[in-house]
């Protein structure tokens, strides 16, 4: 296999079990003169299985920005540089985004070495529909968590987020304020040796009781959205009564706070009440 010297290489690696790594993945590693990855001492368990033995340089969120001069002139010199993260496809809530805009500012190519991604494995098993949001892990802080999932709570598709286990209950308490009437999937150590699967209905879901450990993917259900039936004559009659006293915008609040219907729907039968009513 032969690789392009003037490229970086975005190499997927197992999120646990070792198996899971593609053929061209081991080629691409076998074939680099450098590996960068976040931790080396975890990335070389994976090397010593497959038996390949490279330079590792640690590259991680705190020394991104220090390392990324030094792998544009390691590239430069012809070098063939690998981008790995502790598992997984890189840069998905992982280092790497300010490496890859420094290649493209220097016209150096960006090869992705498709393989092992927890969002689209846990995805694949929920019966979800498949248009997602991936979010990553959210904010640590109760105020600007809230701000988040709020803000989330108006999106109708399903919705993936990576929650460290100790934190568990502290989203689950958000997670049932901001989002009852979904369902909830939380995938657990994907493909090591306790790897579990829980569903429930976000509503019925119970806080975990004891601590749990591993690596959480969380997904949270598509928003369900019910057309709205309502009885256009009785409201038709609400409107009349309320333009006697009120403008259009509160009349319009008004009947909001009694039927269940489509805000545009109520402005248009009270504009076309109120029209009738000035003919």
């Amino acid at each position: 296999m032969k690789l392009s010297k003037k490229s970086l290489y975005i190499v997927s690696t197992p999120i646990g079990n070792l198996d899971d790594i593609t053929l061209r993945a081991l080629e691409v590693l076998k074939n680099s003169d450098i590996i960068l990855c976040e931790d080396t001492r975890h990335t070389i368990k994976l090397l010593n299985h497959y038996k390949i033995k490279k330079k590792l340089i640690s590259y991680h969120k705190f020394n991104e920005k220090k390392q990324s001069l030094a792998v544009i002139k390691y590239i430069n010199q012809g070098k063939i540089l690998s981008l790995v993260s502790d598992a997984g496809t890189p840069l998905l809530s992982d280092p790497g985004r300010y490496l890859v805009n420094e290649c493209i500012l220097n016209y150096i190519d960006i090869i992705p070495i498709p393989g092992v991604s927890s969002i689209i494995s846990a995805m694949s098993i929920t019966g979800f529909k498949d248009q997602f949001l991936f979010y990553g892990f959210l904010p640590k802080t109760e105020n600007e968590a809230e701000k988040v999932l709020s803000f989330l709570s108006d999106n109708k598709y399903s919705l993936v987020f990576f929650i460290p286990s100790i934190k568990i209950n502290f989203y689950l308490k958000k997670f049932k304020k901001y989002f009852s009437g979904r369902k909830l999937f939380i995938a657990k150590e994907i493909s090591k040796i306790h790897e579990t699967f829980i569903r429930a209905d976000i509503d019925n879901l119970k806080l975990f009781k004891k601590p749990i450990k591993g690596e959480l993917t969380v997904i949270v259900s598509e928003k369900q959205i019910k057309d709205l039936i309502f009885d256009e004559q009785k409201i038709v009659n609400k409107v009349k009564k309320y333009l006697k006293k009120y403008s259009l915008k509160d009349t319009v609040d008004l009947i909001l706070e009694t039927e269940s219907v489509k805000k545009k729907d109520v402005y248009k039968i009270c504009l076309k009440v109120k029209n009738e009513q000035n003919l």
